[in-house]
């Protein structure tokens, strides 16, 4: 067995552990210095606004392949011994304990509706642990294939006919393969919901406010779940919201906006966005807002699953006025009102 370093986003190392045919373009081998670090960072800061991602692809027990952005992966190893839990979901197949920490252990087929993986199969399996909405899981898996570089254009929404309740956020072709992107927070807000509902007293206190000040927000994120979160917390304080699925929505419904001669802020006050959306991302979206006159003044606010100090590099990057790691209601609240009235003040 080897071990194979790749440096990420928030300055971990995923790290894979090799008995198996992982092959992939970019891997970096062995100990990186403090040097090869910043070095690793900066690279990956030059995608940041040219719309591009890297993917991390893996199979399930069958031959589709499927895809994870590997900024929200912290480490790729063969599945270690589960222990079980009383009561657990049914697809968690047990926690594992990494590096000091216990983690669940989530049968990704088995979440999307698929076969579960067999019990004599499951040591001989792989385990993506992954970081989203401020937790860590693992997601396990028939194996992993190799990273890829992808321009964000290339990834489609999927298909109208795929149904309301498919897994689905994205799709794309890698090598005339069909590679499909799962999405991840409509699997975890059914095996672990967090709580989204707004505190009841903060609701009270901004409701008179925003009842005689009506305040209109854009919202723009890729998944169904994301949306009707952000949607429902921002309502209940009493918001208007507006919703698209994605970068190159948003940008066109913006333009429209402004297209005759009005500007910006007599439309919104602000837009959240999400980063990972098909189409045009979320930092791509956010430099061609600063690079259009009509549209710089726009406050934006990046709101994604993606966490850790890297994304502090990419906000100052594009431009963006705030972030804000998903998902907390109240924080959310809280934040959006406290934004508004700034503006407000400052108007």
């Amino acid at each position: 067995m080897f071990v194979t370093l790749i440096f990420y986003a928030d300055l971990h190392f995923i790290v894979i552990n090799k008995d198996s045919n992982f092959h992939t373009a970019n891997l970096q081998f062995g100990a990186l210095s403090m040097a090869g670090i910043l070095d690793s960072v900066n690279q990956r800061t030059q995608l940041v606004g040219q719309n591009r991602l890297e993917l991390l692809l893996f199979k399930l027990q069958g031959a589709q392949i499927y895809g994870i952005n590997v900024f929200k992966v912290k480490e790729v190893l063969q599945c270690p011994k589960l222990t079980m839990m009383p009561k657990r979901h049914p697809v968690v197949r047990g926690i594992a304990h990494i590096r000091g920490g216990t983690i669940p252990i989530i049968d990704m087929g088995m979440a999307i509706g698929q076969t579960p993986v067999d019990d004599d199969i499951i040591p001989n399996s792989f385990v993506i642990i992954t970081e989203y909405n401020r937790k860590t899981q693992g997601f396990l898996v028939g194996g992993v294939e190799r990273i890829v570089n992808l321009n964000w254009e290339s990834i489609h929404p999927p298909p109208k006919g795929a149904g309301r309740d498919n897994y689905l956020t994205a799709v794309t072709r890698i090598d005339n393969k069909l590679v499909e992107i799962i999405d991840v927070e409509k699997i975890l807000s059914e095996v672990a919901p967090v709580k989204e509902t707004v505190n009841t007293s903060f609701i009270e206190k901004v409701s008179v406010r925003n009842a005689e000040i009506p305040s209109t927000v854009l919202v723009v994120d890729d998944s169904v779940v994301a949306r009707k979160q952000i949607q429902n917390c921002l309502q209940a304080i009493g918001i208007n919201v507006i919703t698209k699925n994605d970068g190159k929505q948003a940008f066109d419904y913006l333009k429209e906006l402004v297209s005759d001669g009005s500007t910006i802020s007599d439309h919104l006050c602000l837009m959240i966005s999400d980063v990972e959306m098909p189409e045009m991302d979320g930092y791509t979206l956010t430099t061609l807002c600063k690079d259009d006159h009509r549209l710089n003044s726009l406050y934006i606010m990046l709101h994604t699953s993606l966490s850790g100090v890297f994304n502090q590099a990419m906000v100052q990057k594009v431009g963006a006025d705030d972030f804000m790691a998903k998902f907390s209601p109240d924080e959310l609240a809280e934040k959006v009102m406290e934004i508004i009235e700034r503006l407000s003040a400052e108007a």
